[in-house]
C-alpha cells in the first residue's frame, strides 16, 4: 500500500493561469499543483518550440570540425556505442548520417558481456582493424587509460557523453557532455542521443531541420527509454520524435510497431513499453547489433525477421525475469525473515546480470522496499540496486565500499561488484546503514494533483490533460483522487484477471478498471464507499468517445494511512525483535473474541494481508495486530501465509489448535502487564 498524497491546488493561481492564457482550467489546476504560478512559467514547460544553438554546447564546435575534415579525407571512423536503447539509437543516428555524407564509417556497439563503454581489447581490435578516429556516443567520459591508449595506438578520439563528469576529463579532441561545469548550453539533461542530435545539427552548420526531419524518432526513442526528464528540450524532441513515428519510412522502426502491437496514436507510453523493452532485450539476451540492424535497414522483409527476433528476446527476458522471480519466491518461502528487514537485499547463482535491475525494481514495487538483487558468478557476484524516496544507494553503498569491488549510482539507483564471500557482510552492513540513517523507513507514495469533483467527470475536461503530454519522467501523466464513492457492482473482466467496479460518485454514476486484480481478492463489497487514486483518458469505441478511469491504487474510505504505516513499521520491528514501547504490546495483544472473527473472514475468501486489513479495519484492529494474529494462526497450523504474495489461507481440515500454546502470545504476555485471554 502507497502513502497518499493529494495536493490542493491553489483556485485563485488556477484562475490567473486561466485568465492569462488558453489553458483550459483542470490543465490549469494541474499545473498550480505542480508548483507553476506564472503564465510565464507555464508557458516555458509547455511550450519549449526550439532547441538552443547546438555550439553552446563545450567543445561542439571542436568535434563538428574535427569530424568534417574525417569525412573530407575519408578517415576510418568508427562510432563507438553502447548496448541500451539510448546507445543503440545514438550509434545509428550519427552512423547514417555520417554514411549520408560520404564518410569512411564503421560502428561498434560492445556485447553486454564486455561491459560498458570503452575497453582496451575493443579498442586494440579497431586499431587493428585501420580506425584512426573513435566518436564515442553515450558513453567515454570516464575511459581514461582507454583514451590514453587510443592515442597511443595512433588514433584520436571524441566523446559524445551525458553521464556525470568528473573535475578531470579524457584526453581527446573534444569532449562534448552538458554536464560538464564549463559548458553554457541551457539545458542539461538530455540524453546520449539528444546529445548526438545536436552534434548532426552542428554538422550541417547548426541547422536542426535536417537531423529532427531523419533523426528525430530515433532520438525520441532514445529519450524516452533513457527515462531522462520529459521537460525542456527532452519534451520537444519527444513531440517531434513521436509525430514523425507515425508516419515512419523506418521499415525498422514500423516493424517494431506492428511486432509491439501498438495503436496510433503513438505517445510515450507505447515507446517506453513497447519499441524500447525489445531494443534493450536485444543487448540484454542477443546482440545489440541486431537492433542496429533493424533500425537501419531498408529491407522490409529483413526488417520483419529482425522484429520478430526482437521480440522473442524481449519474451526470453520476461520468462527469465519471472524465473528470478520464482527462485525470489522459494527464498523467502524458506526464510520468511528477509522480508521484515528495512532493505532486500537477494542473490543466486547466475541469475541473468541483464535483468537483474529489471527485478530489483519489480521487487521495490512489489514488497515497497529498497531492493538489492545479487548474480552470483563464481568468485565475483554483480548486483544491482533500486530505491524511493530518501533511501539513497549511492549513500548505502558507499557505507559499504571497502567490502565493495566498484559501485556506482545515485539517489534511486545503482550497481556494484562484491567478492562472492562478502555478500552475508554485505547484507549486514546494508541493514546497518539503514538502521543508522532511518528510524522508520521511508514509504512509497502516490500524488494526486486534486480531488476530483463528479461534474469534472467530462470527455472535454479530460481531453484538455492531452497539452501536458508527453508524460514521462519529470512530467506524470495526472493523477486525480475519488473520495468517497458508493461502489454498485463488481464485473469480473478476462475471466476474473481483471475488475470493474461501477461506482457512484456525487451525482454520476462510472466505471473504473482494476488491472491485475480479481474481483474475489477484493476487500470492498457493493454498497461500501471507498477512495481511489486514478488515471484518467478518452476512449472512442463506435464513434462515441468517452471517460476512461484507471485505478492506480484503492482503499477503504477514511482509512487512517498515518496509523497503517506506523502500525505496519510496528509490526516489522516487533519480528526483528527490536523493542517497541510498553503500551504497544498492550495494543497489539489480541484476544479469542478478535482470533474467531478474523479466522471466519479468512475462511470465507482468498485474502492479501492489506485487503483483509481493509475488511477488518476498525478503531481496535491496528494492521500490527492483524499480522500478530495472522502469525499465530500460522505457528498453530491453522493457516498459511504465502510471504511472497502476502495471501494467506485457511489449512482445511486441520486438527483444532490450543491457542494457550501459542509461543508468540506467549512472549506477548511476558511483555505487558495485560493479561492476553484466549
Amino acid at each position: 500500500m502507497k502513502k497518499w498524497i493529494v495536493n490542493n491546488p491553489d483556485p485563485k493561481t488556477a484562475s490567473e493561469l486561466v485568465r492569462g492564457s488558453d489553458l483550459h482550467p483542470l490543465c490549469a489546476e494541474v499545473l498550480a499543483a505542480r508548483g507553476i504560478s506564472t503564465v510565464s512559467e507555464a508557458a516555458e514547460m509547455l511550450g519549449t518550440e526550439n532547441l538552443s544553438d547546438p555550439f553552446l554546447l563545450k567543445d561542439m564546435r571542436e568535434a563538428a570540425e574535427a569530424i568534417n575534415e574525417a569525412i573530407e579525407e575519408f578517415t576510418p571512423i568508427c562510432i563507438y556505442g553502447d548496448y541500451d536503447c539510448d546507445g543503440i539509437t545514438s550509434t545509428v543516428m550519427l552512423f547514417s548520417y555520417l554514411e549520408c555524407m560520404g564518410a569512411n564509417v564503421s560502428y561498434y556497439i560492445p556485447e553486454r558481456c564486455e561491459g560498458y563503454g570503452l575497453s582496451s581489447a575493443a579498442v586494440r581490435t579497431l586499431a587493428a582493424q585501420g580506425t584512426e578516429l573513435i566518436i564515442t556516443v553515450d558513453n567515454g567520459v570516464s575511459a581514461f587509460d582507454e583514451a590514453e591508449l587510443i592515442y597511443e595506438l595512433g588514433m584520436k578520439l571524441i566523446i559524445t557523453d551525458h553521464h556525470q563528469t568528473g573535475e578531470t576529463l579524457p584526453r581527446a579532441e573534444a569532449v562534448v557532455n552538458p554536464h560538464r561545469s564549463d559548458c553554457h548550453s541551457p539545458f542539461k539533461q538530455l540524453c546520449g542521443a539528444g546529445v548526438v542530435l545536436k552534434l548532426i545539427a552542428a554538422l550541417e552548420g547548426g541547422d536542426y531541420d535536417a537531423a529532427l526531419n531523419e533523426y528525430g524518432e530515433l532520438a525520441a526513442i532514445g529519450t524516452i527509454a533513457d527515462v531522462v526528464t520529459l521537460t525542456g528540450e527532452n519534451r520537444y524532441i519527444v513531440k517531434y520524435g513521436l509525430y514523425l513515428l507515425e508516419n515512419s519510412e523506418r521499415p525498422g522502426i514500423n516493424a517494431l510497431i506492428n511486432q509491439s502491437r501498438l495503436k496510433s496514436p503513438l505517445n510515450s507510453t507505447s515507446v517506453a513499453f513497447g519499441l524500447a523493452p525489445r531494443i534493450n532485450a536485444s543487448g540484454r539476451f542477443g546482440s545489440p547489433s541486431y537492433a542496429a540492424r533493424l533500425l537501419l535497414t531498408d529491407d522490409n522483409d529483413e526488417a520483419e525477421i529482425i522484429a520478430q527476433k526482437l521480440d522473442g528476446l524481449n519474451n526470453e527476458r520476461k520468462e527469465t525475469e519471472n524465473k528470478i522471480i520464482e527462485s525470489i519466491s522459494a527464498q523467502i518461502a524458506a526464510s520468511p525473515e528477509i522480508i521484515d528487514q528495512r532493505v532486500l537485499v537477494l542473490s543466486g547463482e547466475n541469475w541473468h546480470h541483464g535483468v537483474i535491475g529489471i527485478v530489483a525494481s519489480r521487487m521495490m514495487e512489489h514488497f515497497d522496499k529498497p531492493c538489492f538483487i545479487i548474480t552470483q558468478e563464481g568468485e565475483v557476484s554483480r548486483g544491482s540496486a533500486r530505491s524511493f524516496g530518501s533511501f539513497s544507494i549511492f549513500k548505502a553503498l558507499e557505507y559499504c565500499s571497502d567490502i565493495l569491488i566498484k559501485y556506482g549510482g545515485h539517489l534511486g539507483a545503482g550497481g556494484f561488484s562484491v567478492k562472492t564471500d562478502n555478500i552475508p557482510e554485505l547484507s549486514r552492513r546494508l541493514q546497518e546503514f539503514a538502521a543508522e540513517n532511518f528510524k522508520t523507513m521511508p514509504v512509497p507514495d502516490i500524488t494526486a494533483e486534486k480531488i476530483i469533483s463528479p461534474d469534472e467527470i467530462t470527455v472535454e475536461n479530460i481531453d484538455s490533460l492531452n497539452l501536458l503530454e508527453p508524460f514521462g519522467e519529470g512530467n506524470r501523466q495526472p493523477v486525480f483522487a475519488i473520495a468517497g464513492a458508493t461502489v454498485t457492482d463488481i464485473v469480473p473482466l478476462s475471466q476474473g484477471a481483471h475488475t470493474k467496479l461501477r461506482i457512484q460518485y456525487g451525482f454520476k454514476n462510472i466505471e473504473v478498471l482494476l488491472f491485475r486484480r480479481s474481483p474475489d481478492s477484493l476487500f470492498i463489497k457493493p454498497g461500501q464507499k471507498a477512495d481511489f487514486m486514478a488515471s484518467f483518458e478518452t476512449k472512442t469505441f463506435a464513434g462515441r468517445k468517452t471517460v476512461s478511469i484507471i485505478a492506480k491504487d484503492f482503499r477503504q474510505s477514511g482509512m487512517n494511512q498515518k496509523k497503517y504505516f506506523a502500525a505496519k513499521d510496528a509490526y516489522e520491528k516487533f519480528r526483528r525483535n527490536e523493542e517497541l514501547p510498553e503500551a504497544y504490546y498492550e495494543r497489539i495483544c489480541p484476544d479469542r473474541t478478535e482470533l474467531i472473527p478474523i479466522y471466519k473472514q479468512i475462511a470465507a475468501g482468498h485474502f492479501s494481508t492489506d485487503t483483509l486489513y481493509m475488511r477488518m479495519y476498525s478503531e481496535s484492529m491496528n494492521y500490527c495486530k492483524l499480522r500478530v494474529c495472522l502469525d499465530i494462526f500460522n505457528e498453530l497450523g491453522l493457516a498459511e501465509t504465502n510471504h511472497f504474495s502476502q495471501e494467506i489461507t485457511i489449512v482445511s481440515n486441520a486438527p483444532k489448535a490450543d491457542l494457550e500454546k501459542s509461543s508468540i502470545l506467549k512472549n506477548l504476555k511476558n511483555k505487558t502487564n495485560k493479561e492476553c485471554t484466549v
